[in-house]
């Protein structure tokens, strides 16, 4: 699904790369959120809730760091100026992503980018920071272990969130299915989260690793649940969502419960489940 048009990539040209190799940063930040917009309408009509802003600043942000390449600007420092330049969340995430592709060769000068916008009080600026340092993971996972280490017990509960919303095993981290201590190990950290926004996310990582990972989830939650632990229990129960399909039983014999209710579905022992 290719959405660059030329019409677009000259748009790029003349008005985001020729602003930045001039230095006017703030001009080059300004073009950037309709270029977006022609981006998204490019998508077809079928794919454009699955391929939302999200796609749109990869693509941006790749042709971007493309062309700069070509050029042979110095893209760390380019992408660190149209950051501090952007006065709004879309253009900022387009320099992000930009740093993601730079990231590629060495993550490190990056980390103090993803951490202030993972940090930020935009949730959208969060949301796409932790979606763009996915593939940082994937292509450096001992690099940013410790980095991700430290922000687990950071005191901002968004700097924890970010932790466990880039180590889900989606696309980018599908090799977290043949080595879980990977992810696992960081998780611990937040085993007894007390805010509820980044305690969800815990969850429903656990839960997303339950789909494959069954028996060590099953373990997991056994553990947590015997912790004693109040926020233990809550991460414990969330991570069943999908156990309970498969056994509900079991997953209510681990929990102690007669009953577990999630959204608008209903297992008890007696009729093991009701919709």
């Amino acid at each position: 699904m290719n959405i660059l048009t030329p019409a677009i990539e000259e748009k790029v040209q003349s008005g985001i790369i020729d602003g930045m190799m001039r230095g006017e940063y703030h001009h080059a930040s300004r073009q950037i959120p309709d270029v977006l917009v022609e981006l998204h309408a490019n998508i077809p009509d079928k794919k454009r809730v699955s391929y939302g802003i999200v796609h749109t600043i990869k693509i941006l942000s790749e042709y971007l760091y493309t062309l700069l390449a070509e050029a042979g600007a110095p893209i760390y420092e380019v992408a660190g100026a149209l950051y501090d330049a952007s006065e709004d969340t879309k253009p900022k995430c387009v320099a992000l992503g930009i740093m993601s592709f730079y990231g590629l060769g060495d993550p490190k000068p990056t980390l103090g980018y993803f951490e202030a916008a993972a940090a930020s009080t935009d949730w959208e600026m969060r949301e796409i920071a932790q979606t763009l340092f996915r593939k940082l993971i994937a292509k450096h996972p001992h690099d940013v272990r410790e980095f991700l280490l430290r922000l687990a017990v950071s005191p901002e509960a968004n700097l924890r969130r970010f932790v466990a919303e880039t180590l889900r095993p989606v696309q980018e981290n599908r090799w977290f299915y043949e080595d879980p201590e990977y992810p696992l190990s960081i998780l611990r950290n937040l085993y007894k989260e007390p805010s509820p926004y980044p305690r969800t996310s815990v969850g429903n990582n656990l839960s997303d690793l339950a789909r494959r990972l069954p028996d060590t989830i099953y373990d997991l939650v056994a553990e947590l649940v015997d912790s004693g632990d109040d926020n233990s229990y809550w991460i414990a129960y969330r991570a069943c969502r999908n156990l309970v399909k498969v056994d509900p039983i079991k997953v209510m014999d681990l929990l102690r419960v007669d009953e577990y209710r999630y959204k608008k579905r209903v297992y008890q022992r007696i009729d093991h489940h009701r919709d």
